[in-house]
This record gives C-alpha cells, structure tokens and sequence, in this order.
C-alpha cells in the first residue's frame, strides 16, 4: 500500500513505481548514506590542511566571540574579506571542537562530512520526488561517487556547505511545484532554511529566485491557459502572501550565519558588488598546460572542466538527463506542476555554468566554486539513469540487467580512482583527462596543499628513525613551497617554516608548476597514482637560491 508520504507525490509525478520496488530502492539508498557515514568516520583524520583552513578557524572564533559576548565583540565584521561570507560553518567548528574529542581541524573534517551526507540525503529527496524510488537511488549513488563532491566535503568550508544549502533549497523547490499555489508549514520552513542558508553562506545563494522563478513562471502560464489570467493571478497572489512568514524567517537565518549581512540593510548589495569583479591581485594557475592569469581563463573554463573532472558515467547521464528534461519541458501535455519542478532543476544544474561562460569571471581553483553544481547534475542524471532503464526494459530482461550492470561499473569506476588518489580525491581528474597521470602536467591538482599533512609525517618519520633532532638551540629551519600555516601544523613545533632556502635544514614543496624541482637528496615523495602530489627535500649545505618558477602564491583566500 502506498506510504502517504509518497501518494501525494505519485498524484504529480508519474514513475513511483510498484511498492516492492520503492521499498528496496529506499533501503539501498538508505545504505549507502550509512556506507559514506561509516567510510568518512573511518578517513576523516586523513584529510590535511588548505590555504584557507587556518584564516577560517580564526574566522570561526572571532564569530563564536561576537555570539559570546552579546554583539559587542564586532572583529568577525571586518575580518579579511571573510565577512562576506557566512560563517556558520566556521563557527560550528569552533563550537564543536569544544566538546567533540578531537582537535579543532580533525572536528572541522568531521563536520564537513555530515555536512555533506545532508547534501546526499537532500538530493536523494529531491530525484525521489521528482521521478521515482529507483531515481533518487540513483541520485545518490552517482553523488556519493562523483569526487568533486565528496572530495570537497571533507576539506572545503565555504563552496561544500553552499552545495548542501542550495540542495537543501532545491528540495524545498519541488516541494512547491508539488504544492502550489498552496504552502504547507513544512514546505515553508523548509523553503526558509533553503534560501536562508544559501544567501547567508554565498550571496551568491541568490539564483535561487532564479530557480524558482523558471518554475512559477511556469505554472502562471499553465494556469493563465487554463483559467484566464484572473484566476492564475488569485492564484499567484495568494501564493506570494504565504512567503511573506517565508521570507521574514529566511531573512533571520540569513543573519544569523551571516552577521554582516544585517550590520547595514544594503551589505548584501555591497557583497554583491564585491564578488561581481576579481578581488585580489591575479596569480597564475595552470590550466591545457599554460600557466594564465586566472582573470584570463577562457570563456570555456568551467564547462571543460566539468567535462574532465565529472565521472564518465555521471556526465553521460546528467547529459541524456538534461535533453529529456528540456524535451518534456516543452511539452504543454506534461502536467505543469512536473513541468515546474523540471525547469527548476535544469536551471539549478545549468544556469550558473551559462552564467559563467558569457560573464567570464576570473577562474581558479579547479571547478570548486561550482561544487554546489554537483547535486542537480546528479538529479539530471538520475534522469537519465531511469530513461535508460526504461529503454533496457523494452528490450527484455537481459538488456536491463546489463545496463544496471554498466551502470554499476560506472559507479565503480571512480569510486575506485579516489580509492587510489585519497585523501586527495578533490584532485580527480577522469579517463578523458587520462587521469591525475594525463592531468598533472596540465591542470591543478593539489591546489589546496593537502597534501603537506602526509609530507610533514614523512618527514618526521625520517628523522626519527635516524635518531636526528634540532639542532642546539633552535628548531628545524625548513624553506616550504606552497601554504606556511598547514606546514606548520604537520611539523609541529620543532619546525619552523620559511620562504627562503638559504640557511634551512630541508625543503617540503608541493608538485606545483610554480615549485621548483631541487637538485638535493630527497627525504620523502608524497604519491598517488603514479603522481608526486609533494617532496621532501635535504638541503643542508647546499645552495638554493629560491624553491620558486613564479613568484609564491601568499594568499588568504
């Protein structure tokens, strides 16, 4: 018997499915939440330091400050430019580390977890009540092997919760198309901490309206088809006077992850400004093998980039998905609230990227500012997964359970490449690119420095087992090519970092473009899949003028 959570959803959308069916699609995604719990409560301490780990736990303190003291301690509102972004994140680090048993960065990992199994089970939500039990299966399956995300989940405190946030909004979206003109009290709260969190991480939080804009307009137009525009504004008015307890709790949640949002009522409005152009003196990154000024990446930069980091399997489906989607869009014969609630999720997942190819902003980093990408696209794959089951299904038994065989291969297979390349799964790049092997002459790979964790235990293991220590009187000396304070933290305090080679004992670089490779013994070679990720050198008594082919990157954020 159909579960009243879901009859009202098969009264809309269309693929439930039988009951048996739903029942075990359900458990095995349930599993697979609990799979990715177990797995990241097992690794979660593998995961090293960024350039921006240290700056954002000071951020975290200086906001728990600002709570602590009644509003009065105000340094988080002028802190770096970390004051245009939401804090939350940070601060529940900070809050945390006070009474988990770990140490502030281990909590801080562990945190980014559970913040990404939300995301998980947020886009199993969303797929599920889009097309069906087995969709939202799929959803999460291709999400939870997909390494843009789930690399960036342990390590990145802006652009990974901002992907939970915007799925969260998404799921509060199709819980609208389903609704409307109605809004239940759990749709609107749910819709509140969607677009509350979302803005209040990333103001950027804000295409949000535009989602959900590419659905109402939708719907009015159904409506005004149907009923004469009278009755489709009624409808629309009455719509819009539900949001407003809606938007008044949004704006509350807003403010409270994003205190400087609310410190002048046209702050967002200055962020905004802020962001629309680049806000740092540009850097060089290597991107096809040259190394460009990230304000001069070309239009093309997140699209390929998507197309070489995504898994194989995931791009295919999130691609069949996307075409089905827009086909059915356009047909007035789909009932409009499924039309809605699929214009949704094609603008959630594509918009941004259209975005970024006609305005081309400054591009670094990889794709993780599009992290947040990565739950609709699985959604729009999920879409595909299922059309292509149905299409297997016409032809007999044998070609269905050969396509969920070649679908479960293309789970496999990046599953197995962050296997290989962990705990640096963010560096993943897919078979089109040949790998982190084919890539890491040409694009980023560790960019973030991670891997300086596994580097400083090398090195000290070393040392240890030749029974070498300090010198009288002072700590190790040693010249560091990429970021000093996660360096520093993997040392320890027998260690000093430094720019400059002259005078140091070793040298740890990271296997950039922009760090020199050291004519001196080598310690320790930090890799995965056949690539140095990071080295450790000797170099006392030699004489090494710099670590650098650029100038360092010395940057906050």
């Amino acid at each position: 018997m159909m579960s009243s959570a879901i009859r009202p959803v098969a009264a809309v959308f269309p693929g439930i499915g039988s009951a048996s069916v739903r029942r075990w699609c359900d458990a095995l995604a349930a599993a697979t939440l609990i799979a990715v719990a177990i797995l990241a409560l097992a690794t979660f301490r593998d995961y090293g330091l960024g350039w921006d780990d240290y700056t954002h736990a000071q951020y975290g303190d200086l906001l728990a400050s600002y709570y602590a003291s009644g509003l009065r301690d105000r340094r988080a509102l002028s802190f770096v430019n970390l004051y245009m972004y939401g804090g939350i994140f940070d601060l529940a680090g900070a809050v945390l580390a006070k009474i988990l048993p770990f140490d502030l960065f281990e909590t801080r990992r562990l945190l980014g977890a559970a913040v990404g199994l939300i995301g998980l089970a947020a886009t199993w939500r969303v797929a599920r009540r889009l097309a069906g039990a087995p969709a939202g299966l799929a959803a999460v399956l291709l999400l939870a092997a997909c390494p843009l995300y789930y690399g960036h989940m342990f390590i990145n405190p802006k652009d990974a919760p901002f992907a939970t946030a915007m799925a969260v909004l998404l799921c509060a979206l199709m819980r609208v198309a389903g609704e409307y003109p109605r809004l239940s009290w759990k749709t609107g709260a749910l819709l509140a901490i969607g677009f509350g969190f979302s803005i209040g991480l990333r103001v950027m939080g804000g295409l949000g309206l535009l989602y959900a804009f590419a659905g109402l307009a939708l719907m009015l137009g159904s409506d005004i088809r149907a009923d004469g525009a009278r009755m489709a504004v009624a409808r629309a008015r009455r719509f819009f006077l539900a949001l407003i307890p809606v938007a008044v709790a949004a704006y509350a949640l807003m403010a409270l992850v994003w205190p400087w949002s609310v410190a002048d009522p046209l702050n967002p409005l200055r962020a905004v400004g802020y962001f629309s152009a680049f806000f740092e003196k540009p850097w060089r990154e290597l991107y096809d093998g040259a190394a460009l000024l990230v304000s001069d990446m070309p239009r093309t930069y997140v699209p390929k980039m998507f197309a070489l980091k995504l898994p194989e399997m995931f791009m295919a489906l999130a691609v069949a998905g996307a075409a089905c989607a827009i086909v059915e869009i356009a047909r007035r014969s789909t009932h409009a609230p499924r039309r809605a609630a699929l214009a949704m999720v094609v603008a959630a997942a594509l918009l941004p990227i259209v975005i970024a190819v006609i305005g081309r902003p400054a591009a670094y980093n990889g794709i993780r500012h599009f992290v947040f990408l990565a739950p609709p696209l699985a959604v729009l794959g999920a879409l595909g997964a299922q059309q292509m089951l149905r299409l297997a299904a016409r032809l007999g038994v044998p070609a269905l359970f050969g396509t969920v065989a070649l679908f479960a291969a293309g789970m496999a297979l990046p599953a197995v490449g962050m296997a290989r390349i962990h705990p640096y799964e963010y560096t993943y790049f897919n078979g089109i690119a040949g790998g982190v092997a084919g890539a890491q002459s040409r694009y980023m790979l560790d960019y973030w420095g991670l891997s300086f964790k596994q580097a400083g235990a090398a090195l000290r293991q070393a040392l240890a087992a030749r029974g070498q220590a300090p010198p009288p009187g002072r700590p190790w000396k040693i010249a560091v090519c990429g970021p000093h304070p996660p360096a520093q933290v993997a040392l320890g305090a027998h260690f000093t970092p430094t720019w400059e080679p002259a005078g140091a004992d070793f040298a740890m670089t990271l296997a950039a473009f922009y760090c020199a490779r050291l004519d001196a013994p080598l310690i320790a070679e930090i890799r995965r899949a056949g690539v140095t990720y990071a080295r450790v050198y000797d170099i006392r008594g030699r004489a090494i003028k710099t670590l650098f082919t650029l100038a360092p990157v010395e940057r906050d954020e």
